[in-house]
């Protein structure tokens, strides 16, 4: 994309000239050889190799419902034995099994490996668990898995952990390399970094019932990158916390994702390479996840009307999508990301959907409450480039007319600048519903919420001018999180930045939707 060459030579030129400046590279990446604890970082950095050729880490992800949570790992070799065992007594668990496929390995360097999937069933609110599982027969260490309350519900929700991301940046006495399994010391530094995150937010909010995560949790796009997955699984943080992910542009073009988390009500809609939209229910709120990387905005409709019609008294609708349709960051919201604006926006409305979460950006931005303005607008997709790899990030198409128009036209092409200023007018598709309060008492309208990276593998600038639907938006370089706070009454988020020392700070006021009637 071509502002993304633009970025990556201003970040040259600022390397060349010397970290002491504005545009230094070390600002705008996390390097864990500074913020992390030395011996920690040290002892990452010895067991990279190790790590980075373990492609068996288990993930949990949330069940159909809060008694459920659903286990996922690679077994070595192409008979699978899914046996999670599970319970109160860490002496006394209770074997559960699943099912097994077999691994492309040509995702694993020709190495055989096949996937499980378990699901644990009959979990109780505020309870703590154990559970083991069987790899290739033999036994994993015993976890500690502790459930919530179900009627009060905390959620992590991140953006971007995108490990990997970080390469060719300088670390120490080191520049990260891409590379391959343990010669990518790109995803070294981003797994690292990416742990720190997750371990302080659990220390800040130790009552976490599970994580949103909104896409890209790995960066090497349409090849092999299992190592990047090592390094985002092997997080201590989420050996007791199901991740509800979501697939990014970054996840989208290889099935591996879908190989590694065992998303619940999988609906075959909204597919590419790596999965489809899911759905579950947890305590008062609906959770949908929509990958919109496909660009089929009739098939995420009928994802939702399926989630609806299953859990069609939850009081709380949450929608989760990668590209950000309502951001304010400089590399994605006024081009890519709001490439379905003008056909998600109305099937929000509706659904009477309260809040979008969305990554994408790698900037932080809480918009207003937004709905559709009732006119008649353009369907808009993009379309992979001509190897097949990666998505062609410099054309949108429109879908009615085939048009192709340039996100980043010659100034002097009067035909193309004209083009996208017709696609920027026609995507000014929404309503303002309210701006200013901190609370809001049964609004009209979606709440859109952007994460910046919480891993700090990279970051974006800020539009130069806040758009009018954005209430606050932030950009100081640093990882941040955001913590839902969700009961039959209210929906609050705060959001924070950790510091390179480690301590955490507030960059947003608490922003709370209140219901005063059950849906």
């Amino acid at each position: 994309m071509r502002k993304k060459k633009i970025i990556s030579a201003l970040l040259v030129s600022a390397m060349v000239a010397g970290a002491g400046q504005a545009w230094a590279a070390t600002v705008h990446y996390n390097d864990s050889s500074v913020t992390g604890n030395a011996q920690e970082w040290n002892s990452y950095v010895a067991g990279w190799n190790d790590l980075a050729n373990d492609f068996t880490q288990v993930s949990l992800t949330p069940g159909c419902a809060a008694t459920e949570v659903n286990f996922a790992w690679y077994n070595e070799g192409t008979e699978g034995s899914p046996i999670v065992y599970f319970g109160t007594d860490p002496q006394n668990m209770q074997a559960y099994n699943g099912t097994s496929n077999n691994v492309d390995s040509s995702l694993t360097g020709g190495k055989a490996y096949c996937y499980n999937y378990v699901t644990v069933t009959g979990l109780q609110e505020n309870t703590t668990y154990y559970y083991a599982v069987s790899k290739s027969g033999v036994i994993s260490p015993t976890e500690t898995y502790r459930t919530g309350d179900f009627d009060s519900v905390n959620i992590l929700y991140v953006g971007d952990p995108q490990v990997g991301a970080s390469k060719g940046q300088p670390q120490g006495s080191e520049t990260l390399a891409e590379g391959t399994g343990a010669a990518n010391t790109a995803a070294r530094n981003d797994g690292f970094a990416w742990d720190r995150t997750l371990d302080i937010a659990l220390e800040q909010n130790p009552n976490l019932n599970f994580i949103i995560s909104a896409g890209d949790q790995v960066n090497n796009t349409g090849n092999a990158k299992e190592e990047e997955y090592a390094a985002y699984l092997s997080a201590s943080a989420l050996k007791s916390l199901p991740a509800a992910t979501t697939i990014g542009n970054h996840d989208s073009l290889n099935a591996d994702y879908s190989y590694h988390f065992n998303n619940p009500n999988p609906t075959g809609l909204g597919m590419t390479q790596a999965g489809g939209d899911y759905y579950y229910g947890y305590g008062p709120g609906l959770f949908i996840v929509l990958n919109t990387n496909n660009y089929n905005a009739a098939e995420h409709e009928q994802t939702i009307a399926q989630a609806v019609a299953a859990y069609p008294n939850a009081q709380w609708r949450v929608v989760t999508i990668h590209q950000d349709i309502y951001g304010s960051g400089l590399d994605h919201s006024d081009t890519d990301g709001m490439i379905l604006r003008t056909q998600l926006t109305p099937i929000f409305d509706k659904y009477d959907i309260d809040v979008v979460l969305q990554g994408h950006d790698h900037t932080y931005s809480r918009s207003k409450m937004l709905y559709g303005d009732q006119q008649a607008h353009s369907s808009y997709e993009f379309r992979l480039n001509e190897a097949g790899d990666d998505y062609d990030w410099d054309n949108a198409y429109n879908k009615e007319t085939g048009e192709k128009i340039s996100l980043y036209p010659d100034a002097n092409d009067a035909a193309a600048v004209d083009a996208k200023n017709r696609f920027t007018a026609d995507n000014n598709c929404y309503t303002i519903e309210s701006a200013g309060q901190m609370t809001v008492t049964d609004p009209q309208g979606t709440l859109y919420m952007t994460a910046n990276s919480a891993s700090g593998s990279k970051y974006y600038e800020l539009t130069a001018v806040q758009q009018d639907y954005i209430a606050n938006r932030s950009q100081n370089w640093l990882p941040s999180y955001s913590v839902i706070n969700m009961d039959s009454d209210d929906f609050s988020i705060t959001t924070y930045q950790i510091t390179d020392s480690g301590s955490v700070e507030t960059i947003d006021s608490t922003f709370t939707i209140h219901k005063t009637t059950n849906r």
